[in-house]
Order: C-alpha cells, then structure tokens, then sequence
C-alpha cells in the first residue's frame, strides 16, 4: 500500500461519521476550526503490532496534544471490541468503528484492503480547516514510525 492512495495532500478529507468505543457518534466536520485531527487506521484490535503501534501512541500522546492533535484510531472492529481493547491498553484516544457499512471510510480513504477485510496501517493527518497536510503508510506487518508522526506533525 502506497501513499499514492491515500488524500492527496492539500485536499479536503473525506468527511465521515462513526462510534467510538462507547457507542457515541464522532464526526470529522465536528473538528472544524477547533483542531487538528490524525486519523490512524489499523488493521484490528487485540493484534501484536496494532496493540505495539496504539501503545507507543498512548505513550507519546503528549507529542499530539502539544501540536493540538486529537487521535482518532479507526479499524473495522465493533465498538464493544474497541471498547475492550481501549479500556484493556488504557488508550486515552479514541478508537472509531468502521464497521458497517464494512470498512466503508477506510475504503473512502483509500486505506482498505478488500482482499483481506481490514484497513492498511495508513495515517492522515487532517488540519482544522479539513485539508489533509501529510499522509503515510506501512507495509503489511509493519509498524509506523514515530518519527513519522513527528514529520507529520511538523507538516501543521
């Protein structure tokens, strides 16, 4: 999986509505001129290197919260599993269920991975007027650098 697929940089990010973990609607227009949001795609919860990848986010969640970043972990899990998974790692973010229609946001952003039936590990980085200012991926098994989070944010 290629950037290439994901928001070009400089575009307006694909608007979408989805539950958190606790059964509450998240809207990305909700952002707007409030803050800046880093939608974090994952493959699914309770798996090595998507429970390694959200904890070193946990753990670094001060980088976002400096840069005016709200996280947004998105994969096509129910939000009883995110639930689960959020309360049993301690996540202070929140995890977003792209699951039904299936994966249907991830496919919007070109993150989808029909073949297989769960997101990519891609980020997009959206600022607070909706234009998405960086985008990366990983490849499959792969985790995403904390340093890519970090040229991401300096794209702010």
């Amino acid at each position: 999986m290629s950037a290439a697929t994901l928001p070009a940089v400089g575009t307006i990010a694909p608007d979408f509505t989805l539950r958190d973990q606790y059964g509450q609607l998240v809207s990305l227009t909700s952002f707007r001129g409030r803050s800046a949001v880093a939608l974090v795609f994952f493959p699914l919860a309770f798996t090595g290197t998507c429970t390694g990848e959200l904890c070193e986010l946990r753990d670094n969640l001060a980088m976002f919260e400096a840069a005016g970043v709200v996280l947004l972990g998105i994969s096509v899990d129910s939000t009883a599993t995110l639930r689960e998974f959020a309360e049993r790692e301690r996540y202070e973010f929140s995890l977003l269920a792209d699951f039904w229609p299936h994966g249907e946001v991830a496919q919007r952003y070109g993150a989808f991975v029909p073949e297989k039936g769960f997101a990519t590990r891609a980020t997009v980085l959206v600022d607070a007027q909706g234009v998405v200012r960086a985008s990366f991926a990983s490849s499959p098994g792969e985790a995403r650098p904390l340093s890519a989070y970090r040229e991401a944010l300096d794209a702010l």
